[in-house]
């Protein structure tokens, strides 16, 4: 999965993630607010591994266009 696909699941999971903590804290139904706390984690880890993947590409293409220039 591309660094785009992964911000993207990262940003969806985070966003549901909090509209289940905020449903389980109105109705008290500790079991959604925990399933949304984990989900808003999950998001956050998704989005800082498209941010990771997108950072490793950047510097395998400044590395490739330094050494095409050099040539």
């Amino acid at each position: 999965m591309g660094s785009t696909a992964d911000k993207i699941k990262g940003s969806a999971n985070e966003a549901i993630g909090k509209a289940k903590q905020g449903v389980g804290h109105a109705t008290g139904n500790d079991r959604l607010s925990g399933e949304g706390t984990i989900q808003e984690v999950k998001g956050k880890g998704q989005q800082a591994l498209g941010d990771a993947k997108q950072a490793t590409k950047d510097a395998v293409n400044s590395a490739a266009a330094s050494t095409n220039k050099n040539l």
